[in-house]
Protein backbone atom coordinates (compact mmCIF):
# COMPACT_ATOMS: atom_id res chain seq x y z
CA UNK A 1 0.00 0.00 0.00
CA UNK A 2 1.36 3.42 -0.90
CA UNK A 3 2.01 6.08 1.69
CA UNK A 4 -0.72 8.21 0.13
CA UNK A 5 -4.17 6.84 -0.58
CA UNK A 6 -6.09 8.16 -3.60
CA UNK A 7 -8.64 10.91 -2.90
CA UNK A 8 -12.23 9.75 -2.66
CA UNK A 9 -14.27 9.60 -5.89
CA UNK A 10 -17.46 11.66 -5.72
CA UNK A 11 -20.39 12.17 -8.13
CA UNK A 12 -21.09 15.53 -9.79
CA UNK A 13 -23.19 18.08 -7.88
CA UNK A 14 -26.05 20.00 -9.46
CA UNK A 15 -25.59 23.75 -9.23
CA UNK A 16 -28.12 25.89 -7.37
CA UNK A 17 -28.69 29.65 -7.30
CA UNK A 18 -26.30 30.12 -4.38
CA UNK A 19 -23.42 28.83 -6.53
CA UNK A 20 -23.94 31.66 -9.00
CA UNK A 21 -24.30 34.25 -6.26
CA UNK A 22 -21.01 33.14 -4.72
CA UNK A 23 -19.34 33.08 -8.15
CA UNK A 24 -20.23 36.74 -8.75
CA UNK A 25 -19.91 37.91 -5.16
CA UNK A 26 -16.74 39.77 -6.18
CA UNK A 27 -18.99 42.54 -7.54
CA UNK A 28 -20.31 43.30 -4.04
CA UNK A 29 -16.82 42.95 -2.60
CA UNK A 30 -15.26 45.46 -5.00
CA UNK A 31 -18.00 48.09 -4.98
CA UNK A 32 -19.24 47.77 -1.39
CA UNK A 33 -17.00 45.75 0.93
CA UNK A 34 -13.59 47.08 -0.12
CA UNK A 35 -14.44 50.82 0.04
CA UNK A 36 -16.20 50.47 3.39
CA UNK A 37 -13.35 48.29 4.69
CA UNK A 38 -10.85 50.98 3.74
CA UNK A 39 -12.85 53.63 5.58
CA UNK A 40 -13.10 51.38 8.62
CA UNK A 41 -9.37 50.67 8.61
CA UNK A 42 -8.63 54.39 8.28
CA UNK A 43 -11.05 55.32 11.07
CA UNK A 44 -9.51 52.68 13.33
CA UNK A 45 -6.04 53.98 12.50
CA UNK A 46 -7.07 57.53 13.46
CA UNK A 47 -8.45 56.18 16.73
CA UNK A 48 -5.16 54.40 17.40
CA UNK A 49 -3.20 57.57 16.69
CA UNK A 50 -5.45 59.50 19.07
CA UNK A 51 -4.91 56.86 21.75
CA UNK A 52 -1.15 56.91 21.26
CA UNK A 53 -1.10 60.69 21.64
CA UNK A 54 -2.37 60.32 25.21
CA UNK A 55 0.02 59.74 28.08
CA UNK A 56 0.07 56.31 29.71
CA UNK A 57 -1.25 57.99 32.84
CA UNK A 58 -4.27 59.35 30.96
CA UNK A 59 -4.92 55.97 29.34
CA UNK A 60 -4.77 54.27 32.74
CA UNK A 61 -7.27 56.76 34.16
CA UNK A 62 -9.69 56.07 31.31
CA UNK A 63 -9.14 52.34 31.79
CA UNK A 64 -10.03 52.54 35.48
CA UNK A 65 -13.21 54.46 34.65
CA UNK A 66 -14.22 51.91 32.03
CA UNK A 67 -13.61 49.02 34.43
CA UNK A 68 -15.94 50.70 36.94
CA UNK A 69 -18.63 50.84 34.25
CA UNK A 70 -18.24 47.11 33.60
CA UNK A 71 -18.46 46.32 37.31
CA UNK A 72 -21.55 48.49 37.65
CA UNK A 73 -23.19 46.86 34.64
CA UNK A 74 -22.59 43.35 36.01
CA UNK A 75 -24.07 44.31 39.36
CA UNK A 76 -27.21 45.58 37.58
CA UNK A 77 -27.95 42.09 36.28
CA UNK A 78 -30.86 40.24 37.83
CA UNK A 79 -30.06 36.49 37.57
CA UNK A 80 -33.74 35.63 37.96
CA UNK A 81 -34.83 37.38 34.77
CA UNK A 82 -31.76 38.41 32.75
CA UNK A 83 -29.98 36.08 30.34
CA UNK A 84 -26.41 34.87 30.48
CA UNK A 85 -23.69 37.52 30.19
CA UNK A 86 -21.88 38.20 26.94
CA UNK A 87 -20.22 41.21 25.35
CA UNK A 88 -22.17 43.77 23.34
CA UNK A 89 -19.96 43.16 20.31
CA UNK A 90 -22.07 42.42 17.23
CA UNK A 91 -21.83 38.77 16.08
CA UNK A 92 -20.53 39.66 12.61
CA UNK A 93 -17.61 41.71 13.96
CA UNK A 94 -15.71 38.67 15.25
CA UNK A 95 -12.91 37.53 12.93
CA UNK A 96 -13.65 33.83 13.60
CA UNK A 97 -15.68 31.90 11.07
CA UNK A 98 -18.07 30.02 13.35
CA UNK A 99 -21.64 31.24 13.78
CA UNK A 100 -21.98 33.42 16.87
CA UNK A 101 -25.50 32.09 17.31
CA UNK A 102 -25.59 32.30 21.11
CA UNK A 103 -26.19 36.05 20.80
CA UNK A 104 -29.46 35.41 18.96
CA UNK A 105 -31.01 34.16 22.19
CA UNK A 106 -31.78 36.05 25.38
CA UNK A 107 -28.61 37.51 26.85
CA UNK A 108 -27.29 40.29 29.06
CA UNK A 109 -24.84 42.55 27.25
CA UNK A 110 -21.76 44.20 28.73
CA UNK A 111 -20.06 46.80 26.53
CA UNK A 112 -16.28 46.40 26.26
CA UNK A 113 -15.84 48.49 23.11
CA UNK A 114 -13.77 51.16 24.91
CA UNK A 115 -11.05 48.68 25.87
CA UNK A 116 -8.73 49.25 22.91
CA UNK A 117 -5.71 51.05 24.39
CA UNK A 118 -2.09 50.11 24.96
CA UNK A 119 -1.75 50.94 28.64
CA UNK A 120 2.01 50.64 29.10
CA UNK A 121 5.23 49.50 27.45
CA UNK A 122 7.57 48.59 30.30
CA UNK A 123 11.07 48.26 28.83
CA UNK A 124 12.61 47.25 32.14
CA UNK A 125 10.23 44.36 32.84
CA UNK A 126 9.87 43.72 29.07
CA UNK A 127 6.09 43.71 29.42
CA UNK A 128 3.31 45.29 27.35
CA UNK A 129 0.12 45.95 29.28
CA UNK A 130 -2.80 46.17 26.89
CA UNK A 131 -6.58 46.12 26.77
CA UNK A 132 -8.40 43.21 25.06
CA UNK A 133 -9.42 45.00 21.84
CA UNK A 134 -5.87 46.07 20.98
CA UNK A 135 -5.10 44.31 17.69
CA UNK A 136 -1.86 42.98 16.25
CA UNK A 137 -1.43 45.78 13.73
CA UNK A 138 -1.79 48.36 16.47
CA UNK A 139 0.70 46.78 18.89
CA UNK A 140 3.34 46.03 16.24
CA UNK A 141 3.11 49.61 14.93
CA UNK A 142 4.04 50.85 18.41
CA UNK A 143 6.63 48.29 19.50
CA UNK A 144 8.67 47.48 16.37
CA UNK A 145 10.12 51.03 16.01
CA UNK A 146 11.43 50.52 19.58
CA UNK A 147 13.12 47.27 18.44
CA UNK A 148 10.65 45.42 20.64
CA UNK A 149 7.85 42.99 19.86
CA UNK A 150 5.37 40.69 21.48
CA UNK A 151 6.95 37.25 21.65
CA UNK A 152 4.12 35.93 19.46
CA UNK A 153 2.53 38.28 16.90
CA UNK A 154 -0.37 36.69 15.01
CA UNK A 155 -0.17 37.46 11.27
CA UNK A 156 -3.49 39.19 10.58
CA UNK A 157 -3.74 42.84 11.65
CA UNK A 158 -7.33 42.59 12.90
CA UNK A 159 -6.75 39.80 15.43
CA UNK A 160 -7.22 41.14 18.94
CA UNK A 161 -5.43 40.37 22.20
CA UNK A 162 -8.69 39.24 23.81
CA UNK A 163 -9.51 36.83 21.01
CA UNK A 164 -6.00 35.39 20.94
CA UNK A 165 -6.06 34.83 24.72
CA UNK A 166 -9.61 33.54 25.23
CA UNK A 167 -9.41 31.59 22.01
CA UNK A 168 -6.30 30.69 20.10
CA UNK A 169 -3.26 32.48 18.68
CA UNK A 170 -0.10 31.28 16.94
CA UNK A 171 2.78 32.65 14.87
CA UNK A 172 6.08 31.49 13.39
CA UNK A 173 7.85 32.09 16.71
CA UNK A 174 5.56 29.70 18.61
CA UNK A 175 8.05 26.83 18.27
CA UNK A 176 10.04 28.78 20.88
CA UNK A 177 7.45 30.67 22.94
CA UNK A 178 4.33 28.54 22.60
CA UNK A 179 0.87 29.85 21.78
CA UNK A 180 -0.07 33.49 22.30
CA UNK A 181 -1.60 32.75 25.71
CA UNK A 182 1.70 31.17 26.83
CA UNK A 183 3.35 34.60 26.57
CA UNK A 184 0.89 36.28 28.96
CA UNK A 185 2.22 36.92 32.48
CA UNK A 186 -0.94 38.37 34.05
CA UNK A 187 -4.67 38.69 33.34
CA UNK A 188 -6.97 41.33 34.77
CA UNK A 189 -10.43 39.78 34.98
CA UNK A 190 -13.80 41.04 36.18
CA UNK A 191 -15.55 38.06 37.76
CA UNK A 192 -19.27 37.35 37.77
CA UNK A 193 -19.82 39.24 41.04
CA UNK A 194 -18.05 42.35 39.72
CA UNK A 195 -14.79 41.71 41.55
CA UNK A 196 -11.63 42.77 39.67
CA UNK A 197 -8.75 40.31 40.10
CA UNK A 198 -5.24 40.00 38.72
CA UNK A 199 -4.31 36.40 37.95
CA UNK A 200 -0.71 35.23 37.59
CA UNK A 201 0.85 31.77 37.61
CA UNK A 202 2.04 32.12 41.21
CA UNK A 203 -0.59 34.18 43.07
CA UNK A 204 -3.88 33.17 44.71
CA UNK A 205 -5.63 33.17 41.33
CA UNK A 206 -3.14 30.83 39.65
CA UNK A 207 -5.91 28.33 38.84
CA UNK A 208 -7.79 31.05 36.97
CA UNK A 209 -4.56 32.05 35.20
CA UNK A 210 -4.20 28.56 33.72
CA UNK A 211 -7.93 28.18 32.99
CA UNK A 212 -8.43 31.40 30.97
CA UNK A 213 -6.83 30.27 27.65
CA UNK A 214 -9.35 28.54 25.35
CA UNK A 215 -12.22 29.41 27.73
CA UNK A 216 -13.82 31.82 25.21
CA UNK A 217 -14.53 34.42 27.89
CA UNK A 218 -16.76 32.10 29.93
CA UNK A 219 -14.96 32.51 33.28
CA UNK A 220 -15.00 36.29 33.48
CA UNK A 221 -14.49 39.45 31.43
CA UNK A 222 -10.90 40.16 30.40
CA UNK A 223 -10.14 43.89 30.76
CA UNK A 224 -6.32 43.91 30.48
CA UNK A 225 -3.34 41.61 30.02
CA UNK A 226 0.39 41.86 30.62
CA UNK A 227 2.27 40.19 27.76
CA UNK A 228 5.91 39.29 27.30
CA UNK A 229 8.07 41.51 25.05
CA UNK A 230 11.27 40.43 23.31
CA UNK A 231 14.06 42.45 21.64
CA UNK A 232 13.98 42.38 17.83
CA UNK A 233 15.95 43.86 14.93
CA UNK A 234 14.86 45.83 11.92
CA UNK A 235 14.78 42.98 9.40
CA UNK A 236 13.97 39.30 9.06
CA UNK A 237 16.51 37.25 7.12
CA UNK A 238 14.23 34.72 5.46
CA UNK A 239 15.39 31.51 3.79
CA UNK A 240 12.96 29.77 1.41
CA UNK A 241 13.66 26.04 1.10
CA UNK A 242 11.69 23.89 -1.36
CA UNK A 243 11.06 20.19 -0.69
CA UNK A 244 9.80 17.86 -3.40
CA UNK A 245 8.93 14.22 -2.73
CA UNK A 246 6.14 12.10 -1.35
CA UNK A 247 3.97 13.50 1.42
CA UNK A 248 6.03 11.90 4.21
CA UNK A 249 9.24 13.35 2.75
CA UNK A 250 7.61 16.77 2.56
CA UNK A 251 6.54 16.46 6.21
CA UNK A 252 10.03 15.38 7.30
CA UNK A 253 11.58 18.29 5.40
CA UNK A 254 9.31 20.62 7.38
CA UNK A 255 10.30 19.07 10.72
CA UNK A 256 14.01 19.16 9.84
CA UNK A 257 13.78 22.89 9.09
CA UNK A 258 13.48 23.77 12.79
CA UNK A 259 14.04 20.60 14.86
CA UNK A 260 17.70 19.52 15.12
CA UNK A 261 18.00 15.76 14.80
CA UNK A 262 20.45 15.71 17.71
CA UNK A 263 17.68 16.99 20.02
CA UNK A 264 19.41 20.31 20.76
CA UNK A 265 16.09 22.17 20.52
CA UNK A 266 17.08 25.02 22.86
CA UNK A 267 20.20 25.98 20.92
CA UNK A 268 19.57 29.32 19.15
CA UNK A 269 22.38 28.55 16.69
CA UNK A 270 20.45 25.52 15.45
CA UNK A 271 16.86 26.74 15.81
CA UNK A 272 15.60 29.72 13.75
CA UNK A 273 13.62 32.63 15.21
CA UNK A 274 10.69 32.04 12.85
CA UNK A 275 9.31 29.03 10.99
CA UNK A 276 6.40 28.39 8.68
CA UNK A 277 5.63 26.00 5.88
CA UNK A 278 3.30 25.96 2.92
CA UNK A 279 2.40 22.69 1.25
CA UNK A 280 1.23 23.35 -2.30
CA UNK A 281 0.41 19.76 -3.30
CA UNK A 282 0.88 16.21 -2.09
CA UNK A 283 4.46 16.34 -3.42
CA UNK A 284 5.58 19.98 -3.01
CA UNK A 285 6.23 22.25 -0.09
CA UNK A 286 8.24 25.39 0.72
CA UNK A 287 9.53 25.93 4.25
CA UNK A 288 10.65 29.33 5.46
CA UNK A 289 13.04 29.93 8.33
CA UNK A 290 13.77 33.42 9.59
CA UNK A 291 16.34 35.08 11.81
CA UNK A 292 16.28 38.67 12.98
CA UNK A 293 18.88 40.82 11.22
CA UNK A 294 20.12 44.37 11.69
CA UNK A 295 19.63 47.15 9.18
CA UNK A 296 23.39 47.15 8.55
CA UNK A 297 23.38 43.45 7.65
CA UNK A 298 20.33 43.73 5.41
CA UNK A 299 21.82 46.60 3.41
CA UNK A 300 25.16 44.96 2.74
CA UNK A 301 26.09 44.72 -0.90
CA UNK A 302 24.58 41.68 -2.56
CA UNK A 303 21.73 41.21 -0.09
CA UNK A 304 18.19 41.46 -1.44
CA UNK A 305 15.57 43.47 0.47
CA UNK A 306 11.94 42.68 -0.27
CA UNK A 307 9.34 45.14 1.03
CA UNK A 308 6.43 42.71 0.94
CA UNK A 309 4.13 45.27 2.57
CA UNK A 310 3.70 47.39 -0.57
CA UNK A 311 0.24 46.91 -2.07
CA UNK A 312 1.49 46.05 -5.57
CA UNK A 313 3.78 43.26 -4.39
CA UNK A 314 2.91 39.63 -5.23
CA UNK A 315 0.93 37.88 -2.52
CA UNK A 316 3.27 36.26 -0.07
CA UNK A 317 2.18 32.65 -0.52
CA UNK A 318 2.62 32.98 -4.31
CA UNK A 319 6.01 34.64 -3.86
CA UNK A 320 7.12 31.77 -1.61
CA UNK A 321 5.89 29.25 -4.18
CA UNK A 322 8.48 30.51 -6.69
CA UNK A 323 11.11 28.63 -4.64
CA UNK A 324 9.81 25.42 -6.23
CA UNK A 325 11.28 26.63 -9.54
CA UNK A 326 14.05 28.94 -8.33
CA UNK A 327 15.42 26.65 -5.69
CA UNK A 328 16.47 27.84 -2.23
CA UNK A 329 16.94 31.60 -1.87
CA UNK A 330 17.41 34.20 0.85
CA UNK A 331 16.04 37.73 1.23
CA UNK A 332 15.55 40.38 3.91
CA UNK A 333 12.08 41.65 4.83
CA UNK A 334 11.39 44.59 7.18
CA UNK A 335 10.32 43.03 10.46
CA UNK A 336 6.84 44.53 10.74
CA UNK A 337 6.08 43.76 7.10
CA UNK A 338 7.13 40.18 7.72
CA UNK A 339 4.85 39.89 10.76
CA UNK A 340 1.81 40.85 8.68
CA UNK A 341 2.83 39.15 5.43
CA UNK A 342 -0.48 37.27 5.11
CA UNK A 343 -2.80 40.19 5.92
CA UNK A 344 -3.31 41.59 2.42
CA UNK A 345 -4.35 38.28 0.87
CA UNK A 346 -5.83 36.69 4.04
CA UNK A 347 -3.40 33.80 3.52
CA UNK A 348 -4.90 32.58 0.21
CA UNK A 349 -8.57 33.17 0.94
CA UNK A 350 -8.30 36.40 -1.08
CA UNK A 351 -8.09 34.29 -4.23
CA UNK A 352 -11.56 32.85 -3.56
CA UNK A 353 -13.07 36.19 -2.60
CA UNK A 354 -11.60 38.07 -5.60
CA UNK A 355 -10.31 35.55 -8.16
CA UNK A 356 -8.32 38.17 -10.09
CA UNK A 357 -7.00 40.17 -7.12
CA UNK A 358 -3.59 38.51 -7.36
CA UNK A 359 -3.08 39.84 -10.90
CA UNK A 360 -0.61 42.69 -11.31
CA UNK A 361 -3.14 45.13 -12.77
CA UNK A 362 -5.46 44.71 -9.80
CA UNK A 363 -2.66 44.83 -7.23
CA UNK A 364 -1.28 48.02 -8.78
CA UNK A 365 -4.63 49.82 -9.19
CA UNK A 366 -6.66 48.55 -6.22
CA UNK A 367 -4.30 46.53 -4.06
CA UNK A 368 -4.13 49.41 -1.57
CA UNK A 369 -7.78 48.68 -0.70
CA UNK A 370 -6.99 45.12 0.36
CA UNK A 371 -7.87 43.24 2.41
CA UNK A 372 -11.63 43.28 2.81
CA UNK A 373 -12.58 43.17 6.47
CA UNK A 374 -13.65 39.67 7.46
CA UNK A 375 -16.41 41.20 9.58
CA UNK A 376 -17.88 42.98 6.53
CA UNK A 377 -17.67 39.83 4.44
CA UNK A 378 -19.71 38.10 7.13
CA UNK A 379 -22.14 41.03 7.44
CA UNK A 380 -22.90 40.98 3.70
CA UNK A 381 -23.73 37.28 3.52
CA UNK A 382 -27.18 36.02 4.30
CA UNK A 383 -28.17 32.74 5.90
CA UNK A 384 -28.08 30.83 2.60
CA UNK A 385 -24.58 32.09 1.75
CA UNK A 386 -23.33 31.35 5.25
CA UNK A 387 -24.64 27.80 5.10
CA UNK A 388 -23.10 27.38 1.63
CA UNK A 389 -19.67 28.32 2.96
CA UNK A 390 -20.04 25.91 5.87
CA UNK A 391 -20.74 23.09 3.42
CA UNK A 392 -18.50 24.02 0.48
CA UNK A 393 -15.57 25.73 2.12
CA UNK A 394 -13.07 24.79 4.81
CA UNK A 395 -11.42 27.04 7.39
CA UNK A 396 -9.99 24.76 10.04
CA UNK A 397 -6.82 24.36 12.06
CA UNK A 398 -5.65 20.94 13.20
CA UNK A 399 -3.21 21.08 16.11
CA UNK A 400 -1.28 17.81 16.06
CA UNK A 401 1.98 16.45 17.54
CA UNK A 402 4.76 17.29 15.11
CA UNK A 403 5.59 13.62 14.52
CA UNK A 404 2.04 13.16 13.15
CA UNK A 405 2.21 15.96 10.58
CA UNK A 406 2.67 13.50 7.73
CA UNK A 407 -0.41 11.54 8.80
CA UNK A 408 -2.43 14.77 9.06
CA UNK A 409 -1.35 15.86 5.57
CA UNK A 410 -2.35 12.47 4.17
CA UNK A 411 -5.75 12.73 5.85
CA UNK A 412 -6.41 16.23 4.47
CA UNK A 413 -5.31 15.19 0.97
CA UNK A 414 -7.57 12.15 1.00
CA UNK A 415 -10.66 13.64 2.67
CA UNK A 416 -10.64 17.31 1.63
CA UNK A 417 -7.99 17.95 -1.06
CA UNK A 418 -7.38 21.48 0.16
CA UNK A 419 -4.22 23.28 -0.98
CA UNK A 420 -2.17 25.22 -0.04
CA UNK A 421 -1.87 23.95 3.54
CA UNK A 422 -0.25 26.15 6.19
CA UNK A 423 2.16 24.61 8.70
CA UNK A 424 3.21 26.44 11.84
CA UNK A 425 4.88 24.73 14.82
CA UNK A 426 4.23 25.49 18.46
CA UNK A 427 5.31 24.20 21.81
CA UNK A 428 2.70 22.68 24.09
CA UNK A 429 4.15 23.12 27.55
CA UNK A 430 3.97 20.67 30.42
CA UNK A 431 2.31 22.84 33.07
CA UNK A 432 1.83 22.41 36.84
CA UNK A 433 -1.87 21.76 36.19
CA UNK A 434 -3.76 20.04 33.38
CA UNK A 435 -5.37 22.70 31.20
CA UNK A 436 -7.94 22.36 28.41
CA UNK A 437 -5.17 21.43 25.97
CA UNK A 438 -2.16 19.45 27.14
CA UNK A 439 0.73 17.32 25.78
CA UNK A 440 0.51 13.58 25.27
CA UNK A 441 1.08 11.70 28.54
CA UNK A 442 4.66 10.44 28.74
CA UNK A 443 5.89 12.44 25.74
CA UNK A 444 9.09 13.37 27.60
CA UNK A 445 10.17 9.69 27.72
CA UNK A 446 9.80 9.27 23.96
CA UNK A 447 12.50 11.85 23.08
CA UNK A 448 10.97 12.52 19.69
CA UNK A 449 12.40 15.11 17.32
CA UNK A 450 11.40 18.60 18.46
CA UNK A 451 10.40 17.65 22.01
CA UNK A 452 12.10 18.75 25.22
CA UNK A 453 11.55 17.54 28.80
CA UNK A 454 9.25 20.53 29.43
CA UNK A 455 7.30 20.83 26.15
CA UNK A 456 6.00 18.69 23.30
CA UNK A 457 6.31 20.11 19.80
CA UNK A 458 2.98 20.46 18.00
CA UNK A 459 2.08 21.88 14.60
CA UNK A 460 -0.90 23.83 13.36
CA UNK A 461 -2.02 22.25 10.09
CA UNK A 462 -4.03 25.12 8.61
CA UNK A 463 -6.66 24.04 6.09
CA UNK A 464 -8.18 27.10 4.41
CA UNK A 465 -9.80 27.03 0.96
CA UNK A 466 -12.44 25.36 -1.16
CA UNK A 467 -11.95 21.57 -1.22
CA UNK A 468 -10.89 19.93 -4.47
CA UNK A 469 -14.28 18.22 -4.99
CA UNK A 470 -16.06 21.59 -4.75
CA UNK A 471 -13.68 23.16 -7.30
CA UNK A 472 -14.38 20.22 -9.63
CA UNK A 473 -18.16 20.54 -9.17
CA UNK A 474 -18.49 17.30 -7.22
CA UNK A 475 -20.65 16.44 -4.22
CA UNK A 476 -18.99 17.37 -0.93
CA UNK A 477 -20.49 17.18 2.56
CA UNK A 478 -18.61 19.83 4.54
CA UNK A 479 -20.26 19.09 7.87
CA UNK A 480 -19.47 15.39 7.61
CA UNK A 481 -15.86 16.15 6.61
CA UNK A 482 -15.43 18.35 9.69
CA UNK A 483 -16.92 15.62 11.90
CA UNK A 484 -14.45 13.11 10.52
CA UNK A 485 -11.61 15.59 11.04
CA UNK A 486 -12.66 16.13 14.64
CA UNK A 487 -12.78 12.39 15.27
CA UNK A 488 -9.32 12.02 13.74
CA UNK A 489 -8.01 14.75 16.05
CA UNK A 490 -9.52 13.08 19.12
CA UNK A 491 -7.93 9.76 18.17
CA UNK A 492 -4.54 11.41 17.61
CA UNK A 493 -4.45 13.72 20.67
CA UNK A 494 -5.05 16.76 18.50
CA UNK A 495 -7.08 19.90 19.10
CA UNK A 496 -9.41 22.10 17.05
CA UNK A 497 -9.39 25.86 17.74
CA UNK A 498 -12.97 26.92 18.37
CA UNK A 499 -12.96 30.06 16.21
CA UNK A 500 -13.87 27.68 13.39
CA UNK A 501 -17.12 25.89 12.60
CA UNK A 502 -17.40 22.89 14.92
CA UNK A 503 -19.56 19.80 14.62
CA UNK A 504 -18.57 18.42 18.04
CA UNK A 505 -21.32 17.24 20.33
CA UNK A 506 -20.85 17.73 24.06
CA UNK A 507 -19.43 14.28 24.70
CA UNK A 508 -16.80 14.59 21.98
CA UNK A 509 -16.00 18.18 22.94
CA UNK A 510 -14.88 16.99 26.36
CA UNK A 511 -13.07 14.03 24.84
CA UNK A 512 -10.96 16.49 22.86
CA UNK A 513 -10.49 19.01 25.68
CA UNK A 514 -9.93 18.45 29.40
CA UNK A 515 -12.74 19.83 31.57
CA UNK A 516 -11.43 19.41 35.12
CA UNK A 517 -9.64 22.71 35.79
CA UNK A 518 -12.14 24.66 33.72
CA UNK A 519 -15.11 23.25 35.66
CA UNK A 520 -13.38 23.82 39.00
CA UNK A 521 -12.92 27.49 38.11
CA UNK A 522 -16.49 27.76 36.84
CA UNK A 523 -17.69 26.72 40.30
CA UNK A 524 -15.09 28.53 42.40
CA UNK A 525 -15.52 31.89 40.65
CA UNK A 526 -19.31 31.58 40.31
CA UNK A 527 -19.32 31.67 36.53
CA UNK A 528 -22.10 29.04 36.42
CA UNK A 529 -25.40 30.79 35.87
CA UNK A 530 -23.67 34.02 34.79
CA UNK A 531 -21.51 33.08 31.80
CA UNK A 532 -22.45 30.35 29.36
CA UNK A 533 -20.22 27.31 29.23
CA UNK A 534 -17.46 27.11 26.63
CA UNK A 535 -19.15 24.18 24.88
CA UNK A 536 -22.49 25.99 24.71
CA UNK A 537 -20.78 29.11 23.39
CA UNK A 538 -19.03 27.14 20.63
CA UNK A 539 -21.99 24.92 19.81
CA UNK A 540 -23.19 25.14 16.22
CA UNK A 541 -26.72 26.28 15.48
CA UNK A 542 -29.27 28.78 16.73
CA UNK A 543 -30.18 28.98 20.40
CA UNK A 544 -33.76 29.65 21.42
CA UNK A 545 -35.05 31.21 24.63
CA UNK A 546 -36.11 27.75 25.81
CA UNK A 547 -32.67 26.30 25.13
CA UNK A 548 -30.99 29.08 27.12
CA UNK A 549 -33.26 28.50 30.11
CA UNK A 550 -32.72 24.75 29.98
CA UNK A 551 -28.98 25.22 29.61
CA UNK A 552 -28.81 27.55 32.61
CA UNK A 553 -30.73 25.06 34.76
CA UNK A 554 -28.66 22.11 33.52
CA UNK A 555 -25.43 23.92 34.40
CA UNK A 556 -26.70 24.67 37.88
CA UNK A 557 -28.01 21.13 38.43
CA UNK A 558 -25.24 18.95 36.96
CA UNK A 559 -21.57 20.08 36.73
CA UNK A 560 -20.84 18.55 33.34
CA UNK A 561 -24.22 19.01 31.65
CA UNK A 562 -23.10 21.86 29.47
CA UNK A 563 -26.04 23.31 27.60
CA UNK A 564 -27.03 20.85 24.91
Amino acid sequence: MSDLEAPLHRPKRKKVWVDYFVQFRWIIVIFVVLPISFLMYFTTYLGDVKSESKSFKRRQKEHDENVKKVVKRLKERNPAKDGLVCTARKPWIAVGMRNVDYKRARHFEVDLSAFRNILDIDKERMIARVEPLVNMGQISRVTVPMNLSLAVVAELDDLTVGGLINGYGIEGSSHIYGLFSDTVVAYEIVLSDGQLVRATKDNEYSDLFYAIPWSQGTLGLLVAAEIKLIPVKEYMRLTYTPVIGNIQEVAQGYVDSFCPRDGDQDNPDKVPDFVEGMVYSATEGVFMTGRYASKEEAKKKGNKINNVGWWWKPWFYQHAQTALKRGEFVEYIPTREYYHRHTRCLYWEGKLILPFADQFWFRFLLGWLMPPKVSLLKATQGEAIRNYYHEMHVIQDMLVPVYKVGAALEWVDREMEVYPIWLCPHRLFKLPVKTMIYPEPGFEQQRRQGDTPYAQMYTDVGVYYAPGPVLRGEVFDGADAVRRMENWLIENHGFQPQYAVSELNEKNFWRMFDAELYEQCRKKYKAIGTFMSVYYKCKKGKKTEKEVQEAEQAILDVPYAEAD
